[in-house]
């Protein structure tokens, strides 16, 4: 379907349903082994991409990729909870994504990563219908571009400080280091001063346990590195403890894993703990419900990283769509996430530029994903 045909999708788009759901699990190999926290790697994950159709030539694409050992969610569980779906799914009106997932959430409580990649794939045939891309049907977009981090695996630190001085060539001012790997506190201190060493004073730094740090050694990293204008991300596995790092090391803090829906972000707020916070679409359930999220972490003051677990150019486009539509304020950075993997599945979907990033300007996410790269689906519901 040629997305530019926007006047003709606005008429087609009256009363039409779904009639098949596609589905593949693709593989992808990342730039680099990410060592996290508790032993934690990861090289290559897994990504699952759909393809929602309608009885009006529509296709909508959606993807989440979950990472291993992350949180609740793997690859393999997205499709019996979409098997289980169909009924709610199959003969559904695809345009107006909150109402067909409200029914969806009722059939089947939870599962929301696997519901996340089916809230995009209806957002994108809705933007098609619209003729609109998916950040004007959010509010409009609010930047041109919008200001990426990079993400540093957890290796010795003068090999963190290479990656962060390559990353700074490239315009990036904002960099995640991961921390723990190595199971000492003192090393993690020397990660984030030689970070802060190669990129200089300015740009924001960060370091990022995974919720794999005791809250002893993280105030320990914390007040070691206290001088070098640094943030700390989701040291350990509850609010409570993120909390304490919090109060004794007085260090500005996002939170990741342990934000996942209104409950955790009022919890976060409350203890003080929510400078910032990682919008991950697959964590609240897709577009729709990430964009509420949103709206709460407006009214509470907290900046964003709006983003998801990994995944390739589909679930990508998403999140730079919501990013655009969010006030510039309080957008601390998005990520590309498909510039840490290969294969890409969309060649003319966004790519990083002088540290910063675009969201798609066709209807719906914009993108063309490229069919014969996927293969034949796994999984067919019609």
């Amino acid at each position: 379907m040629n997305r530019n045909a926007a006047p003709f999708l606005t008429l087609v788009g009256i009363g039409q349903r779904i009639t098949r759901l596609r589905l593949w699990h693709v593989p992808l190999t990342s730039h680099t082994a990410y060592y996290m926290a508790e032993g934690k790697t990861c090289d290559a994950v897994e990504a699952v991409v759909i393809a929602i159709e309608t009885d009006a030539g529509l296709t909508g694409w959606g993807e989440v990729c979950p990472i291993p050992h992350y949180l609740p969610a793997y690859a393999r569980g997205v499709v019996p909870a979409l098997q289980e779906l169909a009924p709610v799914i199959l003969g559904g009106d695809p345009v107006g994504a909150e109402a067909l997932m409200a029914k969806a959430d009722a059939f089947l409580p939870g599962h929301v990563y696997a519901k996340s990649a089916l809230d995009i794939a209806l957002w994108d045939i809705t933007g098609q219908v619209a003729g609109l891309p998916i950040h004007a049907l959010m509010g409009g977009r609010r930047q041109d571009t919008l200001p990426l981090y990079h993400s540093i695996t957890c290796v010795e630190p003068q090999e963190m400080a290479r990656i962060a001085r390559d990353a700074q060539a490239q315009g990036i001012t904002q960099f995640q280091a991961k921390l723990g790997a190595s199971g000492d506190w003192q090393t993690d201190v020397e990660r984030l001063a030689k970070v802060r060493e190669a990129v200089g004073p300015g740009p924001l730094v960060y370091g990022d346990w995974n919720c794999g740090a005791t809250t002893l050694d993280a105030i320990r990293v914390g007040r070691a590195a206290a001088h070098l204008d640094v943030m700390l991300e989701q040291p350990c596995a509850t609010l409570e403890e993120c909390a304490q790092v919090r109060s004794a090391t007085s260090l500005p803090m996002t939170l990741d894993e342990v934000a996942h829906d209104t409950a955790t972000l009022l919890a976060a707020h409350r203890l003080g703990i929510m400078d910032a916070v990682a919008l991950k679409l697959s964590k609240f359930g897709g577009l729709s419900s990430t964009r509420r999220a949103r709206d709460l972490c407006l009214h509470l003051g907290a900046k964003m990283c709006i983003e998801c677990t990994w995944g390739s150019d589909i679930v990508t486009a998403a999140a730079l769509h919501l990013g655009a539509a969010t006030p510039p304020s309080r957008v601390l950075n998005v990520c590309d996430l498909s510039g840490y993997v290969s294969p890409r599945n969309a060649p003319d979907a966004p790519t990083r530029a002088a540290g910063r990033i675009a969201p798609p300007d066709g209807p719906g996410l914009g993108i063309t994903v490229d069919q014969e790269r996927l293969g034949t689906p796994d999984l067919i519901l019609d």
